[in-house]
């Protein structure tokens, strides 16, 4: 028997250098309004994985861990909130969504989301100025607040903000990552701003292990080979540079405490990542642009999903940035040491600025909001369709 097509609402948006599908919750079919095997395999199957092709033809992901995102958002029911943030990161080869972490990048999509679908009272929204968005990012719990540009009643979507790794400009989103650091637990998992991790065929590498924003594994690039500059395919058609990049990131997650083995890692693709660092130099970026050693205080590269990003994921740049106000850390150390509330990194597609505020508590570093402007864009607004099952 020959089975239909079912629809389901979404719209497809572009949020920083990342792009994904979204869905209000009440939209999705009754058996993915909760989490389970069931939702996973219905955002599966519409962003087309798993594929051993690795191309996500047959839905609408592009085959990248940048554009395999799917978002959930509902009307929050925690004081002073305004909408629930829910991010699902799909693998593309394999079966399984990772709901471990956050997408930075896709934050800036969500207050304007919220404007448009009509999640904020009408009287907060200006007919021209900023109305402010409370997101409470269920992933993570953490808060995060968007300030959203408003033109003529509605959200301004175009503008003559500049993102590296987008092409065009648009308007400017303004994000605070509000204390972004783990509250479980120490913001250095271990204790420390710098540790010694032993990576089997690797050796012992020094390595800053932070959880803020997202958890991630700083290493100094010339510990590992690199400079600092390389571009995607300098990493990316490496096999063996893949491979060790990935033991490095499953031995850090055990030493973070995110993982009890090393076979746990394969199915927490998301978290942590894995960057390396070193001090400024100047490089061209994949678009052409030259990049002054001048203009930018350190050189950052992550990878995300087993690849190296063509930018800079929006919550490792939190990471980047909270590192790097804390003095004695690689990323402070690779940006010059010392105090500071501000850095200016390059990465492959050109440069980024974020800040962060750091204070000790009790003993422990604390950072109590880190800040980053971002844009957002719909793509396409309807329906999308999958096979029944």
């Amino acid at each position: 028997m020959i089975k239909s097509q079912i629809k389901i609402p979404a719209t497809y948006m572009r949020g920083g250098t990342s792009k994904g599908v979204f869905f209000k919750l009440d939209d999705l079919p009754a058996e993915a309004q909760v989490a389970g095997e069931k939702r996973d395999a219905i955002l599966m199957r519409i962003i087309g994985s798993p594929d051993p092709y690795g191309k996500q033809i047959d839905g609408m992901g592009a085959a990248t861990s940048s554009t395999s995102k799917t978002v959930i958002i509902s009307k929050s029911n925690r004081a002073g909130h305004d909408v629930d943030y829910l991010f699902g990161q799909v693998s593309i080869d394999k079966a399984f969504v990772d709901w471990s972490g956050n997408c930075g990048n896709l934050s800036a999509s969500i207050g304007p989301f919220a404007v448009t679908n009509g999640y904020i009272d009408a009287d907060r929204i200006p007919e021209n100025g900023m109305v402010t968005v409370r997101i409470w990012q269920a992933n993570i719990k953490k808060t995060i607040i968007a300030h959203v540009p408003i033109l003529n009643g509605e959200v301004q979507e175009l503008g003559d903000f500049e993102l590296d790794g987008v092409t065009f400009p648009a308007a400017e989103v303004k994000l605070e990552f509000v204390s972004p650091a783990d509250e479980g637990g120490s913001m250095f998992p271990t204790g420390n701003v710098v540790d010694t991790l032993n990576v089997p065929d690797v050796g012992d590498l020094q390595v800053t292990m932070i959880n803020a924003g997202i958890p991630t594994i700083f290493v100094n690039a010339d510990a590992i080979g690199y400079q600092g500059a390389e571009l995607q395919d300098a990493i990316n058609n490496d096999e063996k540079a893949l491979a060790m990049f990935e033991s490095i990131r499953a031995h850090g997650a055990i030493k973070m405490g995110l993982i009890g083995s090393l076979g746990e890692a394969k199915t927490r693709q998301h978290t942590p990542k894995v960057a390396f660092v070193s001090p400024s130099k100047s490089y061209v970026s994949s678009g052409g642009k030259t990049i002054d050693s001048g203009s930018i205080d350190l050189l950052v590269r992550a990878l995300s999903m087993g690849k190296l990003h063509h930018a800079m994921m929006g919550t490792a740049a939190v990471a980047i940035g909270s590192a790097a106000a804390i003095p004695g850390t690689l990323v402070n150390l690779a940006a010059g040491g010392g105090e500071r509330e501000m850095v200016e990194f390059g990465h492959p597609s050109g440069t980024l600025k974020v800040g962060a505020k750091a204070v000790m508590e009790n003993g422990e570093w604390v950072i109590e909001k880190a800040i980053m402007s971002r844009s957002a864009r719909v793509l396409m607004e309807g329906w999308v369709r999958i096979p029944q099952t």
